[in-house]
């Protein structure tokens, strides 16, 4: 591709799924539905966990920082698609595309960083049940939660100062519904090596950093667990656990196949597919996941809503 006034580049054509007329409704109501559930779900999950004193633990204080990054994180990319298929129209301005790659990094790694750090609770939880109230404390986890958000932000802002530097050529469509990091380097004209390098080891350290620490702290969960007797206290045990272990696996093994997909088959459309089940329909899901075998939490949401929950 020539390049032309590069730096003149004020917009971009999200391209979306499909360009098919008739499959445009479809797709913008299965979307409303999934992102009005998310919110809707996860805004149940918070209100459940801050109406009910009985919730005012370390662990459902981890769970409502994660339904509010999940809102958030779905609220980066849906909305703007879902107005751009209602207007009939494609385009997303220069500064609202590093705003959304801004916010979408921020929330994404965040959602990584909440999951490692529910890890190290239910680790300490089950493996130093005696000493739990005095190592998780309140200071403690505001300052995990604080101490992430720091994190993720400074590492956010990095990876958008870093695309200021960048220039685009002619070819100004991203095969994606949202302005994703990687796709937008590949329309780069200029040099992207350094942007590449910063991306790919904030991916090392801040995802695979967070993989390490959970990987490890279910290692030492398994290793106690297995030093337990009776059959039903393994089971009582491990079911402390379960959702959290659901989550992960969903969160982690999605993003996972979006990527070794995409590899695979070099098809951009194909990646912008498989990508909406980290994007969606994981941040969806995790209230079901919480909320069907915690008794805690339904019978919260029994309160809130006035109905009995499965």
């Amino acid at each position: 591709m020539d390049p032309g006034n590069d730096t003149g580049t004020s917009e971009f054509l999200l391209m979306g799924f499909s360009e098919e007329p008739e499959l445009q409704p479809l797709i913008f109501g299965l979307f409303l539905s999934m992102y009005l559930i998310t919110v809707f779900g996860n805004l149940l999950i918070i209100l459940a966990v801050s109406s009910d004193s009985r919730l005012h633990t370390p662990m459902y204080f981890f769970l409502a920082n994660l339904s509010f990054v999940d809102i958030c994180f779905t609220s980066t990319t849906i909305p703007k698609m879902l107005v751009n298929i209602q207007t009939q129209s494609k385009v997303i301005t220069y500064d609202d595309c590093i705003t959304q790659i801004y916010f979408f990094i921020l929330f994404a790694v965040m959602d990584v960083f909440l999951l490692s750090v529910m890890a190290y609770d239910r680790f300490v939880a089950i493996c130093h049940p005696l000493h739990y109230t005095i190592i998780m404390n309140p200071q403690l986890c505001g300052l995990l939660v604080l101490l992430s958000w720091i994190m993720c932000v400074l590492n956010s802002l990095l990876q958008s100062l870093m695309m200021l530097r960048l220039s685009f050529c002619t070819q100004v469509e991203i095969p994606h519904f949202f302005c994703e990091l990687n796709e937008m380097l590949q329309l780069a004209c200029s040099d992207t090596f350094l942007n590449n390098v910063v991306m790919y080891l904030a991916a090392v350290l801040l995802g695979g950093g967070p993989f390490a620490g959970i990987l490890y702290s279910y290692s030492k969960i398994v290793s106690s667990i297995r030093g337990i007797a009776s059959a039903k206290g393994k089971f009582k045990t491990f079911s402390t656990c379960a959702s959290h272990l659901s989550v992960v696996c969903l969160f982690y093994c999605t993003m996972l196949g979006v990527y070794l997909s995409s590899a695979a088959t070099q098809s951009s459309h194909s990646s912008a597919t498989a990508s909406v089940m980290y994007t969606v329909v994981t941040p969806m899901l995790n209230p079901f996941i919480y909320s069907l075998r915690n008794r805690d939490i339904k019978s919260a949401l029994k309160r809130i809503v006035g109905v009995q929950v499965m």
